[in-house]
C-alpha cells in the first residue's frame, strides 16, 4: 500500500497491485475516486461513535493520526465527546463537513459549527431522526409500549374499515 503524506486533503489509499493507479504519483485522488466516494476521513467531517464509552455521539474528525486513526472532537460543550484519538472503523461518516484546518482548537471548532448550523442541520436529517426514534422507543415505560400497542390496532382497524368501505 501507499499511503498519501497528510495534509487537509482527504485520506486516500493506493494500491501499487492496480496498474491504472501505479502510474500516476499526482498529490490529488484519481477523478473516479471522487465520483464513487463522497465522504471522506478529513478534518472537519461530522461523524457518529458507532461503539465505545461515547457511542451514539456526535463527533467532529480533528486530525488525522495514520491510515486508521483520528482525533476527534466534540467539542465536549456541544456533544459532550472530549478530544480523544479512535479508530476509524468506530466512526459512521456523515454528509456534512465544517471547512477547518487540522488541529484546531476546540475554540475554533465551536465556532465554525456554530457558523454553519451544522449540529442542526444535523438534528433535522433522516438519519439522526430515526436514531432518535430508536432512542426514544428504548426509553418507553411498559404502560407506554402497551398505550403504542393499543393505538396501533386502532389503527389498524380504521384502515381496514376504510379499504373496506372504498371497495
Amino acid at each position: 500500500f501507499w499511503l498519501k503524506p497528510f495534509s487537509a486533503q482527504a485520506l486516500w489509499i493506493r494500491h501499487s497491485s492496480f496498474p491504472a493507479c501505479s502510474k500516476v504519483h499526482s498529490d490529488n485522488p484519481p477523478r473516479t475516486m471522487s465520483k464513487m466516494f463522497t465522504r471522506f476521513v478529513q478534518p472537519g467531517r461530522l461523524a457518529l461513535i458507532t461503539y465505545g464509552p461515547c457511542e451514539g455521539k456526535m463527533c467532529t474528525i480533528v486530525d488525522i493520526v495514520d491510515q486508521t486513526h483520528v482525533v476527534v472532537d466534540g467539542p465536549e460543550c456541544v456533544t459532550g465527546v472530549r478530544r480523544h484519538m479512535m479508530p476509524v472503523k468506530r466512526l459512521s461518516l456523515t454528509d456534512f463537513r465544517v471547512v477547518v484546518r487540522r488541529g484546531i482548537r476546540e475554540k475554533g471548532l465551536k465556532k465554525a459549527l456554530e457558523k454553519d448550523d451544522t449540529m442542526k442541520k444535523w438534528s433535522e436529517s433522516s438519519w439522526a431522526k430515526k436514531l432518535a426514534a430508536k432512542k426514544a422507543r428504548a426509553a418507553m415505560t411498559d404502560f407506554e409500549r402497551f398505550k403504542l400497542m393499543v393505538a396501533k390496532k386502532k389503527r389498524s382497524v380504521a384502515v381496514k374499515k376504510s379499504l373496506k368501505k372504498s371497495k
